[in-house]
């Protein structure tokens, strides 16, 4: 088990959130709790970046669902970033991966 840890940064096209470690019922709150605070504008893009993360249950794939309708309540988009292969899998399995948008690594949404 993994403390999790999330870091942000403003990108070009909108905020990253990077989440290390587990996202997991002990830890899917901090997550919603910090998507509070975040202010979208319409058009942005808000990108987690799932590299660091190293083991998601339902309440994190939850906690995602949040953020994409966090993002979708103020017109903005929402993009996962570097998912794990067995996030990835989870993601197919329930339709997910139709739902997010999915890019190789955080720098893709503001590379052309």
């Amino acid at each position: 088990m993994s403390p999790m840890k999330i870091t942000t940064r403003d990108a070009a096209a909108g905020p990253v959130l990077a989440i290390f470690g587990d996202l997991d019922y002990a830890t899917a709150g901090r997550l919603r709790e910090l998507l509070t605070t975040l202010t979208l504008s319409p058009g942005q893009l808000l990108v987690l970046d799932l590299a660091g993360m190293e083991f998601c249950d339902s309440s994190g794939i939850t906690a995602l669902i949040v953020a994409r309708n966090h993002a979708r309540a103020a017109q903005a988009d929402v993009a996962l970033a570097s998912v794990p292969d067995h996030t990835l899998r989870v993601l197919r399995m329930v339709g997910l991966d139709q739902v997010f948008g999915l890019l190789p690594d955080s720098d893709a949404a503001t590379r052309h």
